[in-house]
């Protein structure tokens, strides 16, 4: 079967709560919801089917990880196949006994697994203590086929490096699908607030201008309380842009909602070919980009 030039793009921004089946079942109700309303692919929140934890370490949220294939990925499986998405699901991967992932998984829409992606890029600032929990990823930054063509699941963190965004890319993915869970420390907001989330807007419509792929976020709602008694404020404004970086559509900060928009493979063709980016890649002078930091003695000729 031919796929299509023009489909939908489906983003469930959702608040969490404490109760994991009843995340999943109102994630399913967002993608059914997406389906009903025309989109041919979707894509859930980072840990959609919990709250964040990682704000504190508690050994006893590694009860909250399953495997893969497991309970979460067969029932967004048999979703996925029923109302004919392709699914891009965020998982706690429970590897083996003290290994666990923040991974993604892709499901096509016949219901198979397409594509598992573990999280690469683990932070650890306050209130985002990931490494206590994830191993980094060890399957690196690839592109899966699908229904509606190469897709790429980076989940968050990965959105601040341009490394990962340009692999997949050359690997043909056309969309780029970042889950995730950010937001506001309540004491940072009013300082910072607006500079962080412009910079993690930019950064990302950034990806899509030097790759000529269309980019979506999808983002959590609403605030989690922490274990210190401060919390985070999730910023929502879930997003997609186009090859040319234009926002084509956008969520609200603060409510629970499905966001849809057009992908047109035919206009990413033709941002890349007035755009050659790729085409001009010095690949032949990128030496040290391997490297921690190139610093300017070892730099010297």
């Amino acid at each position: 079967m031919p796929r299509k030039k023009k489909f939908q793009l489906g983003l469930v921004q959702m608040a969490c709560t404490l109760d994991p089946a009843r995340n999943l079942r109102r994630a399913v109700a967002g993608i059914r919801g997406s389906a009903r309303k025309g989109a041919a692919v979707v894509c859930l929140p980072e840990l959609f089917s919990s709250r964040y934890f990682c704000q504190s370490e508690d050994h006893h949220a590694f009860d909250l990880a399953e495997p893969i294939p497991g309970p979460t990925t067969e029932a967004l499986s048999e979703v996925a196949r029923k109302a004919k998405v392709v699914l891009i699901a965020p998982v706690f991967e429970r590897r083996a006994a003290g290994v666990y992932h923040n991974s993604a998984v892709v499901i096509d829409a016949n219901g198979k697994l397409a594509g598992l992606y573990r999280k690469m890029h683990i932070p650890d600032d306050p209130g985002y203590y990931e490494k206590f929990y994830f191993t980094p990823g060890d399957l690196g930054f690839h592109a899966f086929n699908t229904r509606v063509g190469p897709v790429a699941p980076l989940i968050c963190w990965d959105q601040w490096y341009p490394e990962a965004a340009r692999l997949v890319a050359l690997e043909g993915a056309g969309i780029i699908f970042y889950p995730t869970a950010i937001g506001w420390h309540p004491h940072e907001k009013e300082q910072y607030g607006v500079a962080q989330r412009d910079a993690w807007k930019t950064v990302q419509r950034g990806h899509a201008i030097a790759n000529g792929v269309y980019v979506a976020a999808v983002n959590r709602v609403g605030f989690e309380e922490g274990a210190d008694g401060g919390g985070i404020e999730f910023w929502g404004s879930s997003f997609i842009a186009d090859p040319q970086g234009v926002v084509i559509a956008e969520a609200s900060a603060d409510r629970e909602e499905i966001l849809l928009a057009e992908i047109d493979l035919d206009h990413l063709e033709d941002v890349r070919r007035n755009w050659p980016f790729l085409r001009d890649r010095r690949i032949d002078a990128y030496q040290g980009i391997e490297r921690r930091y190139l610093d300017r003695e070892a730099g010297k000729a």
